[in-house]
């Protein structure tokens, strides 16, 4: 790509939804004027946006400003529909997008890993557009916006914090991670939390985490998983309640099926004679956690933990497919899992 010329059409795949927002941000900022900047950006949702709609947008010229940014959320429904007998058709229009175009479709995906190579769990619905970008690099990017590792996270939170204006001590930074999992978003908002705590002292320190953060929250998740254990339908209900107020459905949910993994991988250790020491090496995680993991899992049987997990899942695709919505799956949950048999 030469120094000049900006690339017109770029795709950003993964399941990072602050890196993403980020991203977005900076286009948007770089088509200068802020009011103009509105004007002259469209959205789209991908799961109703035709071919003809799209074209129109992409060759329509910016209104007092540089450039014309149009977004695609949701861009894997698109490309699934246009792969069947309109992909050159597509092609055609991306590489002959004027230069006063910047064409983003946002495909949401996730990495997994298979004999520890990395692969895109959807990459080959729309590999058709990828190999066609790496023979085009001249006029397109592609940008990876992946969830973290959750190894990674103290690194990510660090880098946060200096991005922010502040700081952290590495041992708070991995007592954070310990508690927000890979959540980014989650994330971004605790450091800035805390940033904005500790104030002129500008490094934020274990003891700062623990009395704003981390026992608190875990003691929110950790009483869910109590109640849930002693099959006490009223008191799981009401701390999931309370944790609704507090939590977005899906950060909820992420926090749930970590705590589950978690529970999981404690039975696991149990059952081949380890105790909470072992839990809190091999798990990497906090003193107090590793004993609250340790009294948890005693109360489940592996079988139970699997179900459990196995319905986790399924809540979690019926909420981005359209099938029961999240709160009514998770309130069922509760219910048949506190039943008293």
């Amino acid at each position: 790509m030469s120094d000049q010329a900006k690339p017109t059409f770029y795709l950003l795949r993964g399941d990072d939804n602050t890196r993403i927002k980020e991203v977005i941000a900076g286009f948007q900022a770089g088509l200068g004027d802020p009011s103009m900047a509105d004007l002259n950006t469209t959205r789209h949702e991908g799961e109703s946006l035709s071919f003809e709609t799209l074209q129109a947008d992409a060759l329509t010229m910016p209104f007092l400003a540089d450039r014309r940014l149009i977004i695609v959320e949701n861009a894997r429904a698109f490309l699934s529909k246009m792969a069947k007998d309109r992909a050159q058709t597509c092609l055609d229009l991306f590489g002959s997008l004027p230069e006063t175009t910047a064409l983003v479709m946002v495909v949401e995906d996730q990495q997994a890993k298979k004999r520890g190579e990395r692969y895109w769990e959807h990459g080959k619905t729309y590999a058709w557009l990828t190999d066609w970008m790496r023979e085009h690099n001249d006029r397109t990017l592609l940008i990876d916006c992946a969830l973290p590792d959750e190894e990674d996270m103290p690194s990510w939170i660090l880098r946060k914090a200096k991005e922010l204006g502040g700081g952290f001590k590495p041992d708070a930074a991995r007592l954070l991670a310990s508690y927000v999992g890979n959540n980014t978003m989650r994330a971004q908002n605790e450091v800035m939390k805390l940033i904005t705590y500790v104030g002129e002292r500008q490094v934020v320190e274990e003891a700062d985490v623990s009395l704003l953060t981390a026992q608190e929250q875990e003691g929110n998740i950790f009483t869910l998983t109590d109640a849930l254990g002693e099959r006490n339908s009223k008191a799981a209900m009401q701390q999931f309640m309370l944790l609704m107020e507090d939590n977005d459905l899906l950060e909820l949910t992420g926090m749930i099926h970590r705590q589950f993994r978690l529970l999981i991988q404690a039975r696991e250790i149990l059952d081949g004679g380890g105790k909470a020491q072992d839990i809190e090496r091999e798990l990497k995680v906090l003193g107090f956690v590793s004993r609250k993991l340790a009294d948890q899992a005693r109360r489940f049987s592996m079988r139970q933990l699997l179900e459990i997990y196995d319905r986790l899942l399924k809540i979690d695709v019926d909420m981005k497919t359209g099938g029961t919505p999240g709160d009514v799956a998770y309130e069922l949950l509760i219910a048949d899992m506190t039943r008293q048999s």
